[in-house]
């Protein structure tokens, strides 16, 4: 294999180098062909459910061949719910294809709560024997974007709460082994997120698996906007890749492309278009826009979900011009922290993490959610981004090497964003956080901005049992007091009905006495492949507490 980076061909976040797996397939003449099964379940009108499968076959021996595939169904524990099969010709040096489609009764549905998984393996027969073989993971789940209400999971209206990840990670770059991709995506799990969109290319398809199996939904997005015949292939390269999956549910053409607003970008859109839809007609198409809307020709014309990035203010507008398109935020927010500073201090190349301080095209996290939250027609948001991310370090150039953006920050580790988000996407269990820290020597008595991040009615706010003030919450803009500055304890209590349901307290911290490793997990395979993180916390002096953890590490 050889790798021949240049200089023009892009952004770079996807690195340069090796750093995915990569295989040797070593197969018999007859074959099933690369990425060749299509097998992506479908719900009748009836409400009867199917799976068809088409299999392209290939043959590179002298003479034609005779063959079929054996499809078998398997549930989630194992059992095979049914098994058919279908001959197929194979001409010498062409593409052969068998087709056959499985009923499915009554299937358990995949949705980001419950990500059902079943298996289908297909099998290449010839004289009785299989010759080769595919196993695939699929998912019963119908998508439907409507204009007015947004986005719907299985006939229920679901509003996305995603995140933009670039495919670097602290101590690794962008060979990040499989199981710290789990790690980051249980963590935005953790932050109630329940769509990714990865940009700006093809991420590892053990990636995918990672969201098939925990629940997560993808926007799968195009790398290059061109239509020249070997862009084009490598579009249907993507498509014919990740068609079967559960998790993604769009395929993006492009982001922010310089023609998106003319003739031109309307006619590549509609011809990238119709290349996936040839592929798979079962997901829309969109496209991530941040110019060009009204335009009397544009690409939004073109796609089946308009993407907006950076256009809050123009929602309303473009929804009362276009009332038939449906509309996501693909990309919003840009909103600049550091992790646990609370004083921004420019020449030190550190901002603020109070939410207050976005880039110029960009909003504050919060202002971002409530133009996405407060409009049905809007399918949901993109927050640019769930992680830190190397290159970009706006608002500043080097020293510093890496974003400002992220809920979490290069190693995972959540800013004041990941729990103001929680609180905003996460309804059934009462949560209460509350910054920043009650470390402030030398400022006594003056006051300190202090913000509860809850979902909760009413936060009642107590400075060493001295009531502070109580405040109903707004969700969107979170409540916040001034307090002056007194070591000792800050603590907070949520209410619900009237009803203490949570509460959250910082106190000022004693000198540091211990240092606390915590691994992720308490068991790691022996195969020179797994990672995990290692946390380690300060422990304080009785009277005190350990907040934030300091430093991270992938552990071998």
């Amino acid at each position: 294999m050889r790798v021949d980076a240049q200089t023009m061909e892009g952004w770079w976040y996807e690195g340069a180098g090796l750093y995915r797996h990569v295989w040797l397939a070593k197969r018999d003449a007859t074959y099933i062909a690369t990425d060749g099964i299509h097998a992506d379940p479908r719900r009748a009108a009836d409400g009867s459910w199917s799976v068809p499968v088409t299999a392209t076959l290939d043959n590179i021996g002298k003479i034609p061949a005779e063959a079929s595939i054996e499809v078998s169904l398997i549930d989630l524990d194992g059992r095979t719910i049914a098994t058919q099969t279908a001959l197929a010709h194979l001409p010498s040096l062409k593409p052969g294809t068998a087709t056959l489609t499985i009923p499915v009764p009554a299937p358990r549905l995949w949705s980001i709560d419950t990500p059902t998984l079943y298996t289908l393996r297909t099998r290449l027969m010839r004289g009785g024997k299989a010759v080769d073989e595919r196993t695939l993971r699929i998912g019963f789940r119908t998508l439907r974007f409507d204009a007015a209400t947004g986005f719907h999971l299985n006939d229920r209206p679901l509003k996305i709460k995603g995140t933009c990840n670039h495919q670097d990670h602290a101590g690794v770059g962008v060979a990040v082994p499989d199981a710290l991709w789990d790690w980051r995506l249980r963590r935005l799990k953790d932050l109630g997120c329940n769509a990714i969109r990865f940009a700006h290319s093809a991420i590892a398809t053990e990636v995918l698996d990672a969201c098939d199996r925990l629940g997560f939904l993808v926007m799968s997005e195009n790398r290059n906007f061109n239509t020249s015949p070997d862009y084009i292939d490598q579009l249907e390269w993507l498509v014919r890749r990740d068609r079967n999956r559960p998790s993604v549910f769009m395929w993006s053409v492009f982001n922010e492309e310089p023609m998106q607003g003319t003739p031109a970008g309307y006619e590549m859109v509609r011809r990238m278009s119709v290349a996936v839809k040839a592929l798979d007609d079962s997901r829309p198409v969109t496209a991530a826009m941040n110019s060009g809307m009204f335009a009397p020709v544009n690409v939004s014309q073109a796609v089946d979900v308009v993407g907006f990035n950076y256009q809050r203010d123009q929602y309303d507008r473009f929804h009362a011009a276009n009332p038939t398109l449906p509309l996501t935020s693909s990309e919003d927010t840009s909103s600049f922290m550091t992790r646990g500073a609370w004083e921004t201090d420019r020449a030190a190349h550190v901002m603020a993490s109070y939410d207050e301080e976005p880039a110029d095209w960009g909003s504050t996290h919060r202002e971002g959610w409530k133009s996405v939250a407060e409009r049905p027609f809007v399918a949901g948001t993109f927050v640019w981004t769930g992680f830190d991310y190397h290159g970009e370090p706006t608002p500043f150039e080097w020293p510093s090497a890496g974003s400002y953006f992220g809920i979490m920050d290069l190693c995972g580790f959540p800013k004041m964003a990941f729990y103001l988000h929680r609180a905003q996407w996460i309804d059934d269990v009462p949560l209460l956080d509350l910054m920043p820290h009650w470390n402030w020597p030398g400022r006594e008595g003056q006051a300190v901005k202090v913000m509860a991040l809850t979902n909760v009615e009413s936060v009642r706010l107590m400075l060493n049992g001295g009531l502070i003030g109580e405040q109903k919450v707004d969700r969107y803009t979170m409540p916040s007091w001034q307090v002056p500055y007194a070591p000792g304890r800050l603590e907070a209590i949520g209410y619900r009905g009237g009803r203490e349901v949570a509460r959250s307290v910082v106190e000022t911290t004693g000198a540091a006495v211990a240092l606390r490793i915590t691994p992720d997990r308490r068991a790691m395979a022996a195969d020179g492949e797994d990672v995990q993180p290692i946390r380690s916390t300060r422990s304080m002096r009785a009277d005190g507490m350990s907040r934030p953890p300091i430093s991270t590490s992938p552990s071998r």
